[in-house]
């Protein structure tokens, strides 16, 4: 009972420090250093103190604008942070004052890039699981994104496990056309995607040739890496004869690729390929031929 009181009271008192630290933030009474933020240039004022005992990105860049200036007038310099959002800022400085961030769906994604570039792993583990609770069709492939770019792999789970479950409405989302390939692979890989081969591959031909014309590269370029992904052994005949003749406008698949599915269609043997790429997907329809795959994969 004791050590339950003890606690209650420690969390009173931090729960008041907080509050007393976050009347501190952007408040330029005895602040002491000021940033320029974002396009709008606006001035954020902050105090030095409190930025780099708690973060080791703020306390390098204050030591070295420290051994640099020549005057007291240069260290009055603000920093100029053009790159992010003021909103961000404000919820990356109100963790650092306070240990609890303010977060919504608009700025989410933008704190956590933020969180990793400042070294705030605790920010971070916020940002995951806000994001993680809050995700949708309409930004999975945003936040998938950040995590394949971060490094974030508990997120990037996550973000897998909903594509799964929603993968027809998802591929038809703008985000998913602006991934980059590594995004794309990461989709591709998984064996739950709650959809056919042939939607699959219309909707890769459909992100290759938006990423085509944005970076002014061939299809077959930008998605060499992608079109590996594809499990084209999947397709029927009749399918992989359609395939082809679409194949033919933008060269998205190579040759050599169509050419080792139709060897697997007559010798109805999987060979030296790699074996994943038979395996069926959670919404890949029954076809004749899958019950080869099953053979051949034993």
């Amino acid at each position: 009972m004791a050590k339950s009181l003890l606690q209650s009271g420690a969390s009173a008192r931090d729960s008041a420090l907080a509050a007393a630290l976050r009347g501190l933030i952007n408040n330029s009474q005895f602040s002491d250093v000021s940033f320029v933020v974002g396009k709008e240039r606006r001035v954020i004022h902050a105090h030095r103190c409190v930025l780099a005992c708690r973060c080791k990105v703020f306390h390098t860049m204050f030591s070295h604008q420290l051994q640099a200036a020549q005057s007291l007038h240069e260290l009055q310099v603000p920093f100029v942070l053009a790159d992010i959002q003021p909103d961000v800022f404000l919820a990356v400085i109100e963790f650092i004052y306070t240990n609890t961030v303010t977060l919504n769906s608009a700025i989410a994604l933008e704190v956590l890039t933020s969180a990793v570039e400042y070294g705030l792993d605790d920010l971070r583990k916020i940002c995951v699981a806000f994001i993680s609770k809050t995700l949708t069709a309409d930004m999975v492939c945003e936040a998938l994104q950040a995590a394949v770019t971060y490094g974030q792999t508990d997120l990037k789970q996550r973000c897998l496990t909903f594509i799964e479950h929603h993968t027809r409405e998802i591929i038809k989302t703008q985000s998913f056309r602006e991934l980059s390939d590594l995004g794309v692979v990461c989709i591709l890989q998984s064996d739950r995607l709650n959809i056919d081969e042939v939607p699959l591959i219309q909707a890769v031909r459909g992100w290759a040739n938006v990423s085509s014309a944005v970076l002014d590269v061939s299809v077959s370029v930008v998605a060499q890496d992608v079109v590996r992904e594809l499990r084209l052994c999947l397709l029927s005949p009749d399918e992989l004869t359609t395939l082809e003749r679409e194949n033919a406008k933008d060269e998205l698949i190579p040759e050599i690729q169509i050419a080792q599915t139709w060897k697997f269609h007559a010798l109805k043997k999987i060979g030296d390929y790699q074996p994943h790429l038979f395996r069926r997907r959670k919404g890949t329809l029954a076809r004749d031929h899958h019950s080869y795959l099953d053979s051949s994969a034993k």
